[in-house]
């Protein structure tokens, strides 16, 4: 069985992770992807304000060796979805099974100003350059705001403008700046209510600015300030780009209303043999990593059992947890559900130093399963 992945994030790793464990040779894997290694969302924020280097937090895919699995670093040229064949600038793939994991592309330059005026912190070379241009602030008005929907890791905006404070703080100029965050959200953390709650208590007692049900819209350079539906000034814009399908999903007829829509369940796609996962679907959850490895592990179990000849396979059940920031080394933990046809709902676990350790954990955790090595 040839079984083709097309993205190594989340999704694409550990999905090719559960198929070598079960199959091993008996399957012929390959993963493509364009880029040399893989990075966790948290660990730009890491890089951003300092905790660690980039060269840290890079995981190269050159290290990935496993049973049946190949790794193809290429740039994907063509989809065809209903033949499962794949073009690449490396060759052209054909699949008995075809995995599509490519995510969601950022476009820095579909809003107005932001890339003259602005920062973005969504991608990885984005959020490590600014580490450089926060060790230079010398203070003023930040303004971190969202400039589309949908977009992945919902409560990254509230975690950069906590860690904003207590950077600002540290250096000693947090009395001569001031702190926005602009949400297209009524919420931080719409299904969980208690998170929300405690991550507006902490922007008030820091005395952050919230903003929400707003969008950016723009940027103009010449006066320093984002366009609203009013105008908010800025010294240093952090923005979180407009999100997009890649141009090669978008291409492959795949898409309806600019994402790959999937069954909420399985995964499936419209085209026999191939599924989607991830930031580049329509399935329902948030973009964020955790829900692409959700996702992936019931593809995974599907495959394999097809591949086994077995009956019922997993089906997903849209759960997830991710750890917040709160700033001052505190950690809070949100567990959320989205099951179709019902309302999304979520748990919150107050924010304390002592989930440092799971977060550490969770990340620590996949580098040994994805990579085979220890990572800390």
């Amino acid at each position: 069985m040839r079984v083709l992945v097309l993205g190594a994030g989340f999704g694409g790793l550990e999905l090719t992770t559960r198929l070598s464990e079960a199959l091993g040779d008996a399957a012929e894997i390959t993963l493509v992807d364009k880029a040399d290694g893989f990075v966790f969302g948290f660990s730009k924020l890491d890089v951003m304000f300092g905790r660690t280097t980039a060269a840290a937090v890079r995981h190269l895919y050159a290290d990935l060796v496993k049973p049946g699995v190949r790794v193809v670093r290429a740039e994907i040229r063509s989809i065809d979805p209903a033949g499962r064949r794949v073009e690449t600038d490396e060759g052209t793939y054909d699949a008995d099974v075809l995995v599509v994991a490519l995510g969601a592309d950022l476009d820095p330059g579909a809003t107005p100003g932001l890339v003259e005026a602005g920062h973005e912190f969504y991608t990885v070379d984005g959020a490590f350059a600014l580490r450089e241009v926060l060790e230079r602030f010398d203070g003023g008005r930040v303004l971190v705001g969202v400039t589309s929907t949908p977009f992945k890791c919902p409560p990254a905006p509230s975690e950069t403008a906590l860690m904003l404070h207590d950077l600002l703080s540290a250096r000693g100029i947090r009395d001569r700046s001031r702190v926005d965050l602009v949400m297209p959200l009524g919420a931080p953390i719409p299904p969980s209510p208690a998170a929300s709650a405690a991550l507006l208590t902490a922007f008030a007692e820091r005395g952050i600015g919230w903003h929400p049900n707003r969008l950016v819209r723009g940027l103009d350079p010449r006066r320093r300030v984002a366009l609203l539906a009013d105008e908010l000034p800025f010294d240093l814009f952090l923005g979180v780009p407009v999100h997009r399908a890649p141009q090669v999903v978008l291409d492959s007829g795949m898409c309806v209303d600019g994402w790959i829509p999937v069954d909420s369940l399985t995964l499936r796609t419209q085209y026999e043999g191939v599924y989607a996962v991830g930031d580049v679907t329509s399935v329902g959850t948030p973009k964020a990593g955790v829900f692409a490895e959700g996702q992936a592990a019931v593809v995974a179990e599907q495959i394999i059992a097809a591949h086994r000849g077995d009956g019922a396979a997993a089906t997903y059940d849209g759960t997830g947890i991710c750890f917040v920031e709160f700033g001052e080394e505190r950690i809070g933990r949100v567990q959320v559900t989205f099951r179709r046809g019902e309302t999304p709902f979520g748990t919150f676990d107050d924010a304390s130093d002592v989930y440092r350790a799971d977060k550490t954990e969770f990340g620590s955790s996949r580098v040994r399963r994805w990579f085979g090595r220890t990572w800390s």
